[in-house]
């Protein structure tokens, strides 16, 4: 994030986000993490109107971050239209910023602050957590771990919501005019471990926005790769939950986010297992062309918004009952701007023990995310797979995912997807920066 503004989310049990050893004090259930969730940054004054809550519902958007905790008659208006507030306001604010208070926040926000704002705190049904910090520091991760299990002392059964850097941010060892770290550590993958192993909450949530500038989107690309492998492992290794946050807006002077710039950010999250997608912003929060302007009116980025969350609300059902075990890269050359600088799983086509041969009929670049069933009993595969043949959305086509499997269907943007037999193999179409899901028997 580019700013202060807090954060997201929380847990389908209530002590799922909660550290062991918590007070399991009852609280009622808000935020269905069976499902796909989806949100938003930023609700500026202007437009936290009935009519206003209303529009951000009828997006397909389940929940807002960053409206004050002290704010009733929103919270309430949110209450009436289904919508889950991330709130501020009640513990002490952070933004690790250029990283230069870095190993500071205990001296900043000492244990006494959270214990006055915890038990300052007014609950309301509309409050789906509340908002700890944003791009923290790993300097500051130990004492993260301490304010999470404070906290859920103090409140038990709230959910709570720290997000982290993306991979860009500065690292410990840096050079030329770049003299400050914001990781607090010398490698990513190393801010993401440290995070893990201090931080006792069950997801991972960061921010990364790949259309920076209008020159550099190849470069950006590979590290929104890198960032994606970096991540998923993680939450692979740890059981946690993958939370994701993309842009809907632009750059000053860049013009508006297409719309398959918006699907495809979202699709390739859902190749590497993401289960909330928060887009930046609705209203003003940083940079431009958000989904609302300045005067609280709908820009050309609501109805692109509206078609991409209702794309990712027909997939959530069946995309939901799975879970990522690997993400692939099939299709893409060796040669390829756009290849990650991690260690990567690259191949022409996809042999699984489901899926046989899994390719696209041009050869195009697929993001495929491997999943198994959420139920322990089924031994039902699934795959993810993100057309990454145009991410800029410059060249947009059509053309055929090709496989062999056993008990095959299709979902798509649409819902279910008629299959093609062809020889021993099926066909599905795809659009460029699409997602599409394909279940099949064990073979």
């Amino acid at each position: 994030m580019n700013t202060q503004i807090g954060t997201i989310l929380a847990g389908v049990c209530l002590a799922a986000a909660m550290t062991a050893g918590a007070a399991t004090t009852p609280r009622t259930v808000r935020m269905d993490r069976t499902k796909l969730l989806i949100g938003a940054y930023c609700l500026q004054a202007n437009a936290r109107t009935d009519a206003h809550v209303a529009a951000i519902r009828e997006c397909g958007v389940d929940f807002i971050i960053g409206i004050p905790a002290s704010d009733r008659a929103t919270l309430d208006l949110f209450a009436k239209h289904g919508v889950g507030a991330i709130v501020n306001g009640v513990v002490p604010g952070w933004w690790g910023g250029d990283g230069e208070r870095g190993g500071k926040l205990r001296e900043v926000n000492p244990p006494e602050k959270y214990a006055a704002g915890a038990a300052a705190f007014q609950d309301h049904p509309a409050i789906w957590a509340i908002d700890i910090g944003d791009e923290p520091s790993a300097l500051d991760f130990p004492y993260y771990g301490e304010v999470v299990r404070q906290l859920n002392r103090a409140i038990p059964g709230m959910p709570l919501y720290l997000n982290l850097y993306p991979n860009y941010a500065s690292v410990a060892q840096n050079t030329g005019k770049q003299t400050v770290n914001q990781l607090g550590t010398k490698t990513y993958a190393e801010h993401v471990d440290v995070y893990c192993r201090e931080v006792p909450l069950d997801y991972l949530s960061y921010d990364f926005y790949p259309y920076l500038d209008a020159t550099g989107t190849d470069r950006f690309l590979s590290k929104m790769y890198d960032n994606f492998l970096v991540v998923s492992e993680a939450c692979r290794k740890t059981k946690r939950s993958f939370w994701y946050i993309p842009q809907v807006n632009s750059r000053d002077n860049l013009p508006p986010t297409s719309e398959n710039r918006l699907r495809f950010q979202a699709n390739a999250a859902l190749s590497f297992g993401a289960e909330a997608i928060t887009w930046a912003c609705w209203c003003k929060g940083w940079w431009t062309n958000n989904v609302l302007d300045s005067a609280g009116r709908q820009t050309e980025q609501y109805a692109k918004l509206r078609r991409v969350n209702a794309e990712l609300k027909r997939l959530s059902p069946e995309y939901m009952k799975f879970r990522n075990v690997a993400t692939r890269f099939v299709g893409f050359s060796e040669t390829s701007p756009q290849n990650p600088k991690e260690s990567f799983r690259r191949a022409e086509s996809l042999d699984s023990g489901a899926f046989r041969n899994l390719r696209a009929s041009n050869g195009a670049r697929l993001l495929v995310g491997e999943m198994v069933s959420r139920d322990p009993a089924s031994k039902t595969r699934a795959v993810f797979i993100t057309a990454a043949d145009d991410p800029t959305d410059e060249h947009p086509a059509t053309f055929d995912i090709l496989f062999g499997a056993k008990n095959g269907k299709a979902f798509g943007a649409n819902g279910q997807i008629p299959m093609q037999k062809r020889g021993d193999s099926f066909a599905v179409p795809l659009a460029s920066c699409g997602g599409i899901l394909l279940v099949a028997g064990e073979e």
